[in-house]
């Protein structure tokens, strides 16, 4: 209940944001950088470019443009750009780091709007901005996606020609993919294993036929409720899925929703982690370090920042 309480507070924020959103020491850390497809690999579907996955740790921040309450990738992004650079240098030397940007590009409302899908899509110019910042840090920009009543597949089709770009992927929220008759906020919406699989398929297939890296496909949960039949979803090729989980709370409390929710995670599905830098530590608690965060098991594969 006192997740579902931080969304309802956040759902309030979203209202109004319609209108604006849509083996290096740690110092000299290398960040990894991010994986470009010539037209000579794009003609070489046998040999596809590497899968970033494959080759770092990914770390990202995620925000939209004017909402501080949904992280700290929003206002000035080259000073978010720079947190997020020294968030990265607190990580254990030794393994290269891909950076994220992960922007929330449909969100979520309380009011229906035109279309009665209680959500909205950003402009082409804040994706831009947003896939500018993550490129200035050698980065991945992810779409993160709150359908509100709307489907996943279609709202993610709807960002195609940026999905072609080969550093660009989505991550999926079915806490705010609700049902017919519901609002946003009001209780935890949901997906389902296939309605995700549809989407991995499409991804595969523009990784395919664009000749691009394995697309990253993220798909966020913060409780058992909210993605159900997981286990139709299949593995793709071109497709790098991940199932990050979202619980928020004391370190003890979020090691308990990791441990009940990676019960459920596919075999080929990698592992991810958020973590919240207020609501995680708003009762005297710490926020769980990158060593504490990275020796769960299994190991996260990216680590997220609210």
């Amino acid at each position: 209940m006192r997740n579902l309480d931080r969304r309802l507070v956040l759902t309030a924020a979203l209202a109004g944001l319609a209108a604006t959103a849509c083996g290096a020491s740690r110092r000299d850390r290398v960040l990894a950088m991010p994986v470009t497809a010539s037209p000579a690999q794009a003609a070489a579907p046998a040999a596809p470019p590497p899968n970033p996955l494959e080759t770092s740790l990914l770390v990202g921040f995620c925000g939209a443009p004017g909402a501080k309450a949904l992280g700290r990738m929003t206002g000035d992004l080259t000073a978010a750009s720079r947190e997020l650079r020294r968030q990265i240098q607190t990580f254990p030397p030794g393994r290269p780091v891909t950076p994220v940007v992960e922007l929330i590009a449909t969100t979520v409302h309380r009011s229906p709007g035109a279309d009665g899908t209680y959500r909205s899509r950003c402009a082409d110019d804040t994706v831009r901005r947003y896939l500018d910042a993550a490129r200035a840090l050698n980065g991945l920009l992810l779409l993160d996606i709150q359908p509100g009543r709307a489907d996943f597949l279609p709202e993610v089709m709807a960002y195609e020609h940026w999905l072609t770009q080969p550093d660009v992927g989505v991550a999926l929220d079915p806490e705010w993919a609700v049902e017919p008759g519901v609002v946003p906020g009001k209780k935890f919406g949901r997906t389902t294993g296939a309605e995700l699989d549809e989407v991995a398929r499409y991804l595969g297939g523009l990784a395919g036929t664009h000749g691009l890296p394995a697309k990253v496909m993220v798909y966020h949960q913060v409780a058992a409720s909210v993605v159900r039949d997981e286990e139709l979803l299949l593995q793709h090729p071109g497709v790098s899925a991940v199932k990050v989980v979202d619980g928020i709370g004391s370190a003890a409390a979020k090691k308990a929703t990791w441990k009940t929710l990676m019960t459920t995670k596919p075999g080929h599905v990698l592992p991810g982690f958020k973590l919240f830098f207020d609501e995680d530590t708003r009762h005297g608690a710490d926020l769980m370090t990158p060593a504490e965060v990275l020796a769960l098991n299994p190991a996260p594969a990216y680590v997220v920042y609210e």
